[in-house]
């Protein structure tokens, strides 16, 4: 090898480590709080897949995914028999992390009566259906109900509406068939398959299929989700989740088709959001003879300071009888604000009240930040 070979080879190796250095900083300065987490549900054997397909936002953190690879409770002996409505409501009462050894097929477990999670269990509930499991209302019961201001579920806090626990996530799972009215824990109707008041609450790789909540009511709704008070305003995080998904499978209720909350705020993350339904009418105020609701076909958020971000998030086909095709947003004092990128929001239908956007009421003063998305 001659001299100017060497010096090449030299240079060459030189350029390549440099581009591996740049390259590699380049990822960690640009990303620094970000993770990327499997999603079993992004092909499932049945049903829409969880998530939007087209969405690629980064995900921070501490939306991610939980890890439960040392569980505290696991259910079931590997048999689908053995995976009861009751071993679930044993399970997630006791908290941690709660998985699901019931076979390798999917399967689908009805509630006779939603999962409680108690104050006092444990600090922290994760609920990971492995990417198999559906857990069903029947058409008759919600689900899963977590609430720290609900004594029958031990107070643990003199401050019940803004305390930090319990930090209940589910992931890797489907909620179908989920019914608010008519249950022991009925409260306001609201939250078809999932009411939460306080602590925290995450969703990641869900699906939501068929769930219900109240038909009518001012600010009843959350046909698949209801959330109050979480602990020092933070989000609530929806990441890879999806509502409805295709026609015979959308959530409904008398507000929010999907989700629903007061005074909260959520950031949503790669989700998709179709065929949802806020199905009262009269809005809120409720018109006079009116029995009041019909807003936010997907998503209705209604309070004081409070965001609604969406990521990577698409919301079409759902439907309303009075304002929000798409989403509803009053922020009563004017101090929330709404944050959308790299977005779709389109051929959401009924409704009135648009002063900005199609779509989505809210106030006309009301602070919104649209990049790279469409809205139509």
């Amino acid at each position: 090898m001659n001299k100017r070979t060497v010096q090449f080879s030299l240079q060459l190796m030189l350029i390549l480590v440099a581009l591996v250095v740049f390259s590699a900083c380049k990822k960690e300065d640009n990303n620094p709080d970000t993770t990327v987490i499997n999603n079993p549900l992004a092909n499932p054997a049945n049903g829409p897949a969880a998530g939007n397909p087209d969405g690629n936002s980064p995900i921070p953190a501490e939306a991610g995914t939980e890890d439960v690879s040392n569980p505290d409770q696991v259910i079931g002996d590997g048999t689908p028999q053995s995976c009861t409505c009751q071993a679930v409501k044993d399970a997630v009462a006791k908290g941690g992390k709660v998985v699901f050894n019931c076979g390798d097929q999917p399967l689908t477990i009805t509630m006779d009566s939603p999962a409680l999670i108690f104050n006092n269990a444990n600090p922290d509930v994760v609920i990971d259906g492995g990417g198999l499991i559906t857990l069903s209302g029947g058409g008759s019961n919600r689900i899963l109900y977590m609430n720290t201001c609900d004594q029958s579920l031990v107070w643990t806090t003199p401050n019940c509406d803004n305390q930090d626990h319990p930090r209940l996530t589910v992931q890797n799972i489907t909620f179908a068939d989920g019914n608010a009215v008519g249950n022991g824990q009925e409260l306001d109707g609201g939250g078809g398959a999932i009411w939460v008041r306080g602590g925290r609450f995450k969703a990641v790789n869900t699906r939501f299929f068929n769930n219900v909540c109240a038909s009518t009511g001012a600010d009843v709704g959350g046909g698949a989700i209801r959330v109050f008070s979480q602990y020092n305003d933070l989000p609530v995080y929806i990441v890879n989740s999806t509502f409805g998904g295709a026609d015979g499978y959308g959530n409904q209720g008398s507000n929010g088709g999907a989700l629903s909350s007061i005074g909260v705020s959520w950031t949503i993350i790669n989700s998709l959001f179709t065929h949802n339904k806020a199905i009262g009418n009269g809005g809120n105020p409720a018109q006079s003879g009116t029995p009041g609701g019909g807003s936010g076909g997907a998503i209705y958020n209604d309070g004081n300071t409070m965001t609604l971000t969406l990521l990577g998030t698409k919301i079409e086909n759902n439907e309303v009888i009075q304002h929000g095709s798409g989403i509803f947003f009053v922020t009563n004092n004017r101090t929330g604000n709404i944050v959308i990128d790299n977005s779709v929001i389109r051929n959401n239908t009924g409704g009135s009240w648009y002063p900005v956007y199609p779509n989505i009421s809210m106030h006309a003063d009301t602070k919104i930040d649209v990049t790279n998305s469409t809205i139509e």
